[in-house]
């Protein structure tokens, strides 16, 4: 029973019913202050395209993107390393492309946000070339060492290296007064033969393991593709998968050989992959999550 039906009414008191204790005076609550509106003018977060000619709003953020205009059937989105470029028919209207944008504003946001969350990792993971810089090797450590006694570049291994202590030393035949250019020149050269052995032996294994027939295995330096495949059987590897550890570079070469199989992105294709590397799913996530170092 509520508090209003239990309670007698004024006019019913008794004799017998205590006088009802005075009410305490009102507490004055503080008014708070009202919040002032951001000024007209102001302009929200932004992204800018280097090549930007038209600008949107898409929720909180301003995103100035590059539009090209192309012979194609419908407006195509790509978010990279510099930003938004948006690729629209000839015939299609700056509102249609602006309407386009706002529908797929969440999308268009998350991927820049990611993007610049990524530049500043790769920011920080900017290698210092000089003796004593680190640099990650299948997913182990190796410390520079510049010894001119050494010949090229020799990799070491101290097997009595204590816990959190790296055990691989590369040492690289140049003196303690070596260019920052020459230690990354001899330092990447030697990354690049060392993918060139792993990669062939991977894609040997996987190709036999995937009865397919691998003709060419090639080394790129592309900036945001790990791999490609072609129907002729050519394989191109990125060499910097050489930083990751060795399930990360089984994903990649057994993605690239599952497409001499199945050219697309099914799930008869994922099927392929699986059948060979059954926790690929990891490995993807790693490699996504993963920083390599800026060797420049």
């Amino acid at each position: 029973m509520s508090r209003a039906a239990s309670a007698p009414d004024a006019s019913q008191l008794s004799l017998f019913d205590e006088p009802a204790a005075p009410l305490p005076p009102p507490v004055a609550l503080p008014v708070p202050e009202p919040k002032m509106p951001p000024p007209v003018d102001a302009k929200p977060v932004g992204f800018q395209h280097p090549r930007a000619q038209r600008e949107i709003r898409l929720g909180e953020h301003l995103v100035a993107y590059e539009l090209k205009r192309a012979r194609r059937r419908s407006i195509g989105f790509v978010v990279g390393p510099e930003g938004l470029s948006v690729s629209a028919p000839r015939w299609v209207s700056q509102a249609d492309i602006d309407d386009a944008l706002r529908e797929k504003a969440r999308w268009i946001c998350t991927k820049l946000h990611e993007q610049r969350e990524h530049a500043k990792r790769r920011l920080q993971a900017r290698v210092e070339w000089r003796d004593g810089t680190s640099i990650p090797f299948l997913g182990d450590t190796v410390i520079v060492v510049l010894d001119p006694r050494a010949t090229g570049a020799v990799l070491n291994s101290d097997a009595e290296a204590l816990p959190g202590v790296p055990r691989l030393t590369l040492h690289v035949g140049l003196p303690q007064q070596a260019a920052p250019e020459q230690i990354r020149d001899a330092v990447q050269s030697w990354l690049q033969r060392q993918a060139r052995r792993v990669f062939d032996e991977r894609c040997r294994h996987f190709a036999q393991a995937l009865n397919v027939r691998m003709t060419r295995l090639s080394l790129s330096s592309a900036a945001t593709r790990w791999g490609s495949a072609s129907a002729d059987g050519s394989i191109r590897l990125n060499w910097r998968l050489i930083h990751f550890a060795l399930p990360i570079i089984d994903y990649v070469v057994a993605h690239e050989l599952a497409h001499l199989r199945e050219m697309n992105h099914s799930p008869a294709f994922w099927d392929v992959v699986r059948s060979v590397v059954p926790d690929y799913e990891r490995s993807r996530g790693s490699l996504r999550d993963g920083v390599v170092p800026i060797l420049e």
